[in-house]
């Protein structure tokens, strides 16, 4: 009787340790991607407005083009760490080389159509006729660095799966110096403009993915891992990752939805949700390292056979998640009069955005523990369940939203939605969790 209080007090200071080893500097790595975005606006910007513009345009549809098939990270996340708990290490690298064939091969395909459609997706984006231009340079030049882009994701999987996070946040920062000093240089040293920025990420992401697969080749040769691709290992690889697709693309349409409503709304609106979104995006890379943590250590528990540590461990990120929620809630709370004034000068603006800021606030204890259960399935693999459940969350979600501005609600009713949607998110991932159903243990699920 007297040894539980402590076993229990060892048992989670274990797991807390495990949890800041690995949410740390995935957090680094995670914030670390969007700045590749945030570099180029800032050089390309100096050019002149048309040129941002073209280079705002094409940078969204290079990242939804990509954002999709995040699924590359989190399924081969899953599927390594099992096979590292199961203490074949061979195994666990044979999976994640499949995963980066997968997604060399999907970056190809990706290239074959963005090349012949961008004037046509520029276009569809609405791009002015003085935009388009380099709107259609920029994607065309920088799709050439997709297949790049999608094996970093592979490889992370695979990093994260081995319980390395510390090298992707290198190879991110890494990245990003490469990036910031080529399209300097590029665009102005050699006077390619928007051109040489587009060459700057391509090279920075293809010397990303050269130095995740020397990393990964190398730990091949160390346990003796075949490098060549297997037809079936990577089939299995697609039909694990079709669940995880469904999922972010339900995911996505709720976003896209949301912003759709915004604008409808007013200028005034849309100006506000965006400044929004921007920070709910923020305090998500802090909750998603959390979960890239849960992917990592729950996979390997259910690999070496012990549900009894899978469940502990899940118990102990579900008191993080909460405990991150809360502490960001206020955070948004403090921090509004010092971030408020960066975004907006307009008085319309900030009386839009006040109410529905108090609103994102709150709901972010609900948002850290659906970041965290939506983390522990997918180190489980239970894909499948995930897919359902968003697909049922945005049955609810969009009637939802598309009657705020029926019902004249205004931004503030928006993100009630919002929080209506993150909620049901925890509802089905909690009612998952108590369930059991997705403790399967073994090297495979």
């Amino acid at each position: 009787m007297t040894q539980a209080p402590a076993t229990s007090r060892s048992s989670r200071r274990r797991h807390d340790r495990e949890i800041i080893a690995l949410a740390v500097p995935a957090f680094g790595a995670l914030v670390a991607e969007p700045l590749f975005v945030m570099v180029d606006s800032a050089i390309v910007g100096h050019l002149g407005t048309p040129q941002l513009a073209g280079l705002g345009i094409a940078a969204a549809l290079l990242m939804t083009a990509v954002s999709v098939f995040v699924f590359l990270a989190y399924a081969t996340t899953a599927a390594v760490a099992r096979r590292v708990g199961a203490g074949d290490l061979s195994a666990a690298i044979r999976q994640g080389m499949d995963g980066i064939w997968l997604a060399l091969l999907l970056g190809i395909a990706v290239v074959a159509v963005t090349l012949p459609a961008a004037p046509w997706l520029v276009d569809v984006f609405g791009a002015s006729d003085t935009a388009a231009p380099y709107a259609i340079t920029y994607l065309r030049i920088s799709s050439f660095g997709i297949p790049a882009m999608l094996m970093v994701m592979a490889a992370t999987g695979v990093l994260r799966g081995l319980q390395d996070t510390r090298t992707p946040l290198y190879v991110a920062i890494g990245g990003f110096a490469a990036n910031g000093a080529l399209s300097l240089g590029l665009v102005y040293g050699a006077g390619l403009g928007i051109a040489g920025s587009a060459w700057g990420t391509v090279i920075a992401q293809c010397g990303m993915a050269a130095a995740y697969l020397a990393v990964v080749i190398r730990g091949a040769q160390r346990h003796g891992a075949s490098l060549r691709p297997d037809a079936g290992g990577i089939r299995a690889s697609a039909q694990a990752g079709v669940p995880l697709l469904i999922r972010t693309l339900s995911l996505r349409a709720v976003l896209l939805i949301a912003t759709a409503v915004a604008a409808r709304l007013s200028d005034t609106s849309i100006a506000a949700h965006q400044i929004i979104l921007s920070l709910w995006s923020l305090t998500a890379f802090a909750l998603d390292a959390i979960a890239i943590a849960g992917q990592a250590i729950i996979g390997r528990y259910l690999g070496a056979d012990d549900p009894a540590g899978a469940r502990a461990a899940c118990r102990r990120m579900v008191e993080w998640g909460i405990a991150s929620g809360v502490v960001l809630g206020l955070l948004i709370v403090l921090a509004r009069p010092l971030f408020i004034p960066v975004f907006t000068s307009d008085p319309a603006v900030r009386d839009a955005l006040l109410p529905a800021l108090l609103v994102v606030a709150l709901s972010q204890p609900i948002a850290g523990v659906v970041f965290v259960l939506d983390g522990v399935l997918m180190g489980a693999g239970d894909g499948p369940y995930l897919a359902g459940a968003m697909l049922v969350t945005l049955a609810v979600f969009a009637p939802a939203a598309f009657l705020v501005p029926v019902l004249d609600g205004g931004l503030t009713a928006l993100w009630w939605a919002m929080t209506l949607m993150m909620t049901v998110r925890l509802a089905t991932l909690w009612l998952r969790a108590r369930s059991g159903r997705w403790i399967v243990t073994g090297a495979t699920r």
